[in-house]
């Protein structure tokens, strides 16, 4: 498992900053591999009739935030105790809770995203309003009234983009910690299986 995340992790560092809307520190990788995280996985797993709900199940519960670890391990003892530690079972319950968090970690990246566009687009409309109204205070005769109504929506704008920022930095977490609880949730379940 530490090869795999290794190789996870470099090919994270690998990523490139080609995407100038992407105001994480964090490299922009768009899309995790379920390859890297569950060691030679088994292709089309056919689970019988009396599995599917029981998997189904703790995929479900496993994918929760709320669920910590040391629960979610007592989650897997008792699958595991009711269900057999079969690799290709625990490989599908892992494969559910991958294509969940995936796809919430790509929702939540989608948002970054647009979150990051509006704030470039709120910064060009404040440099904007303030070469606008250096511009107006440079007349001969400034229109202070003008320069007034700049100065007020120029204050709300920068309000905005700073309480703005700070959801960004909040909201670039989010894509690491559910990284981070998918390899938790793989190796887990890849030591139950043995």
């Amino acid at each position: 498992m530490g090869v795999a995340m290794s190789f996870a992790t470099s090919q994270a560092l690998a990523a490139d900053f080609s995407d100038p809307t992407w105001p994480c520190i964090q490299r922009k990788v768009a899309g995790l591999s379920m390859g890297l995280m569950w060691q030679n996985p088994t292709e089309n797993v056919a689970l019988g009739d009396d599995l599917k709900g029981p998997v189904h199940d703790l995929a479900a519960a496993l994918t929760l935030q709320r669920v910590d670890m040391d629960a979610a391990k007592g989650m897997v003892t008792d699958f595991t105790a009711r269900h057999g530690a079969d690799r290709d079972v625990l490989q599908e319950v892992f494969a559910q809770v991958f294509h969940s968090v995936e796809s919430r970690r790509t929702r939540i990246m989608g948002g970054i995203g647009r979150v990051s566009t509006g704030q470039i687009e709120l910064a060009q409309r404040i440099d904007d309003a303030r070469s606008e109204m250096d511009r107006l205070m440079a007349l001969p005769e400034p229109d202070y009234d003008q320069v007034d109504k700049l100065e007020e929506q120029l204050d709300w704008d920068d309000r905005i983009y700073r309480e703005r920022q700070q959801t960004v930095s909040y909201l670039c977490e989010s894509p690491v910690l559910l990284e981070k609880r998918l390899f938790a949730i793989a190796q887990l379940l890849q030591e139950a299986a043995g």
